[in-house]
């Protein structure tokens, strides 16, 4: 299903309750994701799948913590404001 929202007209109370149904949908997906024992015999004994979910971990975090620098410099120099 796909659903558009006008972001502009949520109240907080929306916002708790769209990032609750979000959580939700996604732990839910996740939970249903699939066999462990079917996944590891597709993947096999390589290490192939290990290295890059480490490299995109790695860079994931990296990324992460650049963007979180980013704003707290936007909050500092009072392009954003934090509440």
């Amino acid at each position: 299903m796909k659903m558009k929202l006008d972001l502009s007209k949520m109240t907080k109370a929306d916002w708790f309750e769209y990032v609750e149904m979000c959580g939700w949908t996604l732990a839910r997906a996740q939970a249903r994701a699939g066999d462990s024992v079917r996944i590891a015999g597709y993947l096999g004994a390589a290490d192939k799948f290990d290295v890059a979910l480490v490299k995109f971990a790695t860079r994931y975090a990296d990324q992460a913590e650049h963007d979180h620098e980013a704003l707290l410099k936007a909050i500092r120099s009072g392009r954003v404001k934090a509440y």
